[in-house]
C-alpha cells in the first residue's frame, strides 16, 4: 500500500509540470502595413499578414518572402515571417528571420519577444528570459514579454521570479475574462504549488477555471492539490471535470484511480489504472506504462488476498 502512495506523490508532481508545456502564446505583430516605400513590397506584406490571420501560414511565408526580396530590409516582413515559422514550428529559421529583424529595427519589441519563444521551444530559456527582458525594455507595457519570461523561468525551476513576471504580466493584461488571462492565473498557480504554498495555489487554479471552464488543465492542477491535501472526493470531481474536456487524459485517469483507492473504492479505482495503461501505452509513455501496470497488478492481488482472507 506505501508503494502505492509514493507513486501517486510523484505523479501529482509530474502532472502539475506537464501542463506547462501547453501553456505559452503570441500574437502576430506589426499587422498594419508600414509605410508605403515600394508599393510591391507593401502589398505583398498585407497579403502576407491576411494569411497569418487566417492561418495560412506557408503562403504568408512566401508573401513575407516576396515583399523581402523587393526590399529587403523590410523589418516588419521578417518580424512576421519569424511569426510564421514559429507557428509551423520550424524554430531555427524563425531565429534566423528575428535575428535579421532586430539588426534592420534594433527597437522591435515584438521582434525579440517571437525571438524568445523561439528560443524558449527549442529548450534554450535563459536566451528566452534575455529576449523577453530586452523586449521589456523596450516596451515596459507589453504583458507577453513578462509571461513568456515568467514561463522561461519556470522551466528553470525559478519559481520566486516567475510568480513576480506572472504578476507584472496581471497588471499589465486586461482583467477581461479571457483564456490568457486564465492561462497566467494556471501558470502561477503551478508556480505556487512547487513552492508548496498549496492554498494559494488553488485559489490560482480556481480563478483559471472560472475564467475558463473549458480548460482541462487547471481542473486536473486543482485536482492534484485536493489530494496532496488529503482530500480524495474533491480530487476525484476535479479529475472527472477534467477528463470530460480531455477523455483520453492518462494523468487524470491514473490520479482518479489512486484517489479513489485511497477512499477504498477498489471497484472504480480499477478501471481507471486500466484506462491509464492503456492510454499511457497508446501515448508512447513507456515509464508510466509500466508503472502503472505494476501498480494495477499489486492492487489486483491485494484484493485476491483479501478476499481469501473474507473467505476462511
Amino acid at each position: 500500500m506505501n508503494r502505492l502512495n509514493r507513486c501517486f506523490r510523484f505523479m501529482l508532481d509530474f502532472g502539475v509540470a506537464v501542463a506547462l508545456a501547453y501553456l505559452l502564446l503570441i500574437s502576430p505583430i506589426h499587422l498594419s502595413a508600414t509605410a508605403r516605400t515600394q508599393v510591391t513590397s507593401d502589398d505583398f506584406f498585407k497579403m502576407g499578414v491576411k494569411n497569418v490571420l487566417n492561418d495560412n501560414y506557408q503562403e504568408a511565408i512566401k508573401d513575407f518572402t516576396q515583399a523581402i526580396e523587393h526590399q529587403s530590409s523590410f523589418a516588419a516582413a521578417y518580424s512576421n515571417r519569424c511569426f510564421a515559422y514559429l507557428q509551423l514550428e520550424d524554430y531555427q529559421k524563425a531565429v534566423t528571420d528575428c535575428n535579421q529583424a532586430i539588426k534592420n529595427a534594433p527597437d522591435s519589441a515584438e521582434a525579440y519577444v517571437n525571438r524568445g519563444l523561439a528560443y524558449y521551444r527549442q529548450g534554450n530559456y535563459l536566451a528566452a528570459i534575455a529576449d523577453n527582458t530586452q523586449a521589456i525594455s523596450l516596451k515596459p507595457y507589453d504583458f507577453q514579454a513578462y509571461y513568456n519570461r515568467g514561463i522561461a523561468n519556470a522551466m528553470l525551476g525559478n519559481h520566486q521570479q516567475a510568480i513576480a513576471n506572472y504578476n507584472s504580466a496581471l497588471s499589465q493584461i486586461s482583467p477581461y475574462p479571457s483564456p490568457l488571462l486564465a492561462d497566467i492565473y494556471n501558470d502561477r498557480g503551478i508556480s505556487r504549488f512547487q513552492l508548496q504554498d498549496l492554498q494559494a495555489a488553488k485559489h490560482d487554479f480556481s480563478l483559471a477555471i472560472r475564467l475558463n471552464p473549458h480548460d482541462y488543465r487547471a481542473y486536473f492542477n486543482r485536482g492534484c492539490i485536493a489530494g496532496r491535501s488529503g482530500d480524495n472526493k474533491s480530487a476525484i470531481q476535479d479529475f472527472t471535470e477534467a477528463l470530460k474536456l480531455h477523455p483520453t487524459d492518462a494523468h487524470a485517469y491514473f490520479n482518479r484511480g489512486i484517489a479513489y483507492h485511497q477512499l477504498g473504492h477498489e471497484q472504480a479505482a480499477i478501471p481507471d489504472l486500466q484506462k491509464a495503461v492503456k492510454y499511457f501505452a497508446n501515448f508512447g509513455e513507456i515509464t508510466l506504462y509500466e508503472k502503472t501496470l505494476d501498480l494495477l497488478k499489486n492492487l489486483r492481488q491485494e484484493l485476491l488476498f483479501l478476499s481469501e482472507i473474507a473467505l476462511l
